[in-house]
């Protein structure tokens, strides 16, 4: 949905860590998947926050080596005991059900139930999250506690699910700027009730797009996703893949922002580029720890829009890794191990992060030859000879050494150490004095 910039920014733009968690909360039961009524819900509270526009892909669409499946709907799930006890219940806990199981009525042993339970032995408390998408099966998921309480004898097993010809959900926002040029904000809406590795990234980046939204002005064009993993990107590749490799010039996928991990990013496939260097100069003057890794083939929604065939400049910015915190993919990822506190750092972090992409320009010095004459464009401080002078003539002169217009201002900062949002200042004044022009595009 497009979004005209605001003349101001209003009372309410910045989310509190009550008002995120009170979204968490209506947002936490929904029996999400890669499709279903679960994820529409989900994209209609999410709808509240920013507006968005819902496109319906319907099951049997070739999208490139994939095919959208058909449409999972559960009505109930659950396990019936030798004593009559109703448990693996699916309306109580949406992770008891192997997610897309197929229908099943039947009444079996202990052991052949058994063949259709997964459990951890390593974390007996938890149950964890398993899936068969692409597969028609069926089965149940359960502590390893409760799997060793089961006792010997018959047991009922109810799935009233099916598999209908429907669509997949993608929802997205598009802020437009000043530019065609784009920012790419992708995550995703298809676990069940998981907090740090599901709703912590929709989340994030719906209250992100409505900081953005709220903007005065905006030079950068903003399009936010949110889809299932894996077959949404590639679904949005199918879709606007090309429209992406001409237009984007950086993007993000946001997951596991949760928690109160160090700050995590994974470079894109192509590395250094304005994304890479982007974000690791935000994350190197946060005042946060973190931790940066290149590229690498496993993760989420990053891989897809790193494919060859696309190689787009898309990293991820998390708190913890994806699949390198203990409580990943089971009931352990629920309110108690995230913080909503952290939810807003993660909201400050990439609105940091886009702001810095917002302002990043290259100019050109107009005096090449020797170093202009400050004081001739009222450049030259006034302050004698204090140490605040000598440090911002420095930066004048840094800039104006390395506007040449083959560098951007990020990299006057990196090569400089001046801060960025200095140079940023400094380069507008530059500019209305007549000493630097901007060049035309975008960095």
């Amino acid at each position: 949905m497009m979004i005209e910039a605001g003349e101001e920014q209003p009372d309410g733009v910045f989310e509190t860590p009550e008002e995120v968690a009170a979204y968490f909360d209506r947002l936490w039961p929904l029996p999400r998947s890669i499709t279903g009524e679960g994820v529409r819900a989900s994209h209609d509270i999410l709808g509240e926050i920013v507006p968005l526009q819902r496109t319906e892909i319907p099951s049997g669409t070739r999208c490139f080596d994939w095919t959208i499946p058909k449409e999972w709907v559960v009505r109930e799930a659950y396990v019936v005991t030798p004593a009559g006890d109703r448990i693996l219940d699916f309306g109580e806990n949406n992770l008891h059900l192997v997610n897309y199981s197929m229908p099943f009525r039947g009444r079996m042993t202990l052991r052949e139930l058994n063949s259709r339970l997964f459990s951890l032995p390593h974390m007996p408390e938890a149950v964890p999250y398993k899936t068969s998408y692409y597969k028609e099966d069926w089965g149940f998921c359960i502590s390893q506690n409760q799997r060793d309480s089961l006792a010997d004898g018959e047991y009922e097993v109810v799935v009233d699910s099916d598999l209908v010809d429907g669509s997949m959900t993608v929802s997205e926002c598009v802020l437009p700027g000043e530019t065609e040029k784009e920012v790419l904000i992708s995550t995703y809406t298809c676990h069940p009730s998981m907090a740090n590795n599901e709703l912590s990234g929709p989340l994030v980046t719906a209250f992100l797009a409505r900081r953005l939204a709220a903007l005065p002005k905006r030079h950068l064009t903003y399009r936010f996703i949110f889809q299932p993993e894996t077959i949404g990107a590639i679904s949005t590749l199918q879709r606007i893949g090309d429209h992406l490799r001409e237009n984007l010039v950086a993007g993000y996928v946001v997951t596991c922002v949760g928690d109160t991990g160090d700050f995590f990013y994974k470079r894109s496939r192509r590395g250094k580029t304005l994304a890479d260097r982007a974000c690791e100069y935000i994350l190197a003057n946060s005042g946060h720890p973190s931790k940066i890794i290149d590229f690498r083939p496993m993760g989420s929604d990053e891989r897809q829009y790193c494919s060859p065939g696309f190689d787009l400049p898309v990293g991820m910015l998390s708190r913890s890794e994806p699949g390198a915190y203990p409580q990943y993919h089971t009931s352990l990822d629920n309110r108690d191990i995230i913080s909503f506190e952290a939810i807003c750092e993660s909201i400050d972090m990439y609105y940091r992060l886009c702001l810095l992409l917002e302002s990043n320009r290259v100019y050109r010095n107009q005096v090449m030859c020797g170093e202009p004459h400050l004081s001739k464009y009222d450049l030259y401080p006034t302050l004698g000879g204090s140490a605040d002078a000598y440090f911002e003539v420095g930066d004048i002169l840094w800039l104006i050494s390395l506007a040449d217009g083959s560098r951007d201002l990020l990299a006057v900062a990196e090569r400089s150490g001046s801060k960025f949002d200095r140079l940023a200042e400094l380069a507008q004044r530059c500019v209305e004095t007549g000493l630097l022009k901007e060049e035309e595009g975008i960095p």
